[in-house]
C-alpha cells in the first residue's frame, strides 16, 4: 500500500508535469506512436479482410498469416529491425514492429464481421439488384461493423500495451517512467508508469467498448423488455 501512496505522489509531484519527459508529453508521444501504427496497420489490413469476407477465400492463409504474426516476439523484432535498418531508422523499426502487432485483430476483425452475416441477407441484395459494391457499402459494412470495431478495439489494446518498449529505444511514451526507473530502483516511478498505461488501455477500451454496441444495427437489438426478462432470471438466483 506504501508503494501505491508514493506511485500516486510521484505522479502528482510537479516535476512531472514539466520538461522534456513531462507526463503530458509523454502520453502525447504514446497516443502519436499508437494511432499512426493502428492507422498503417489499418490501411493494410482492412482491404484484405474485406475481400476475404466477401469472397470466401484466402480465409486458411490469413488464419496462418496472422497465427505467425501474433507469435513474434516484439520486442525481439524491434532489436532485429534496428539492426538490419540502422540506428538511423529506429522510428521506421518501430512503427513497423507496431503495424505488424496490430494487423492480425485487424484483419480477423474485418474478415469475420463479413463471414457472420447470413448468406441469405446477401441473396435478397443481390436478387434486389444491388451490385456488388452496393452490398458491400449498404449490407456488409453496416452489419460487420461491430466484430470490426472488436478487431480495432483489440488492435489498439496491444498496440498501446506494447509502446511502452519504444522507450528502449529513445522514442518517448509512456514507458519511459518504467524503463528509467528498473535501473534506478525507483519502484515507485516503473508502478506509476503501468498504472498510467494500463489507465489509458482501460479508457481506450471502455469507448470502443461503448461504440461497438452502438454499432449493432437497431433491428439486431433485443427489445429492451427481452433484456430484462433475461435478467430477471439471475437476478432471482443471485444469494440474498
Amino acid at each position: 500500500m506504501n508503494l501505491f501512496a508514493e506511485a500516486i505522489a510521484w505522479m502528482l509531484a510537479p516535476a512531472q508535469w514539466t520538461g522534456n519527459y513531462a507526463l503530458p508529453k509523454l502520453l502525447g508521444e504514446h497516443l502519436a506512436l499508437t494511432a499512426i501504427s493502428v492507422l498503417i496497420a489499418a490501411a493494410i489490413a482492412l482491404p484484405i479482410g474485406w475481400v476475404i469476407g466477401h469472397t470466401g477465400r484466402g480465409r486458411e492463409i490469413a488464419v496462418a498469416v496472422s497465427g505467425a504474426a501474433r507469435a513474434i516476439p516484439a520486442f525481439g523484432l524491434m532489436v532485429l529491425l534496428v539492426l538490419l535498418l540502422g540506428v538511423l531508422r529506429i522510428p521506421e523499426a518501430a512503427i513497423i514492429t507496431f503495424v505488424l502487432l496490430a494487423i492480425p485483430s485487424l484483419l480477423a476483425g474485418a474478415y469475420t464481421g463479413l463471414e457472420a452475416i447470413d448468406r441469405r441477407v446477401i441473396d435478397a441484395a443481390r436478387a434486389m439488384g444491388m451490385t456488388e459494391w452496393q452490398i458491400f457499402f449498404k449490407v456488409e459494412l453496416p452489419l460487420g461493423l461491430p466484430l470490426l470495431l472488436g478487431g480495432i478495439r483489440s488492435a489498439l489494446l496491444q498496440v498501446i500495451a506494447t509502446v511502452t518498449i519504444a522507450a528502449y529505444v529513445n522514442l518517448g511514451g509512456l514507458g519511459w517512467p518504467i524503463i528509467q526507473g528498473i535501473p534506478l530502483r525507483r519502484f515507485d516511478q516503473v508502478l506509476a508508469g503501468a498504472i498510467i498505461v494500463a489507465v489509458l488501455a482501460l479508457v481506450v477500451d471502455l469507448l470502443l467498448a461503448a461504440a461497438q454496441r452502438a454499432a449493432v444495427p437497431a433491428g439486431l437489438r433485443p427489445p429492451r423488455a427481452v433484456r430484462r426478462r433475461s435478467a430477471a432470471p439471475v437476478a432471482a438466483s443471485a444469494p440474498a
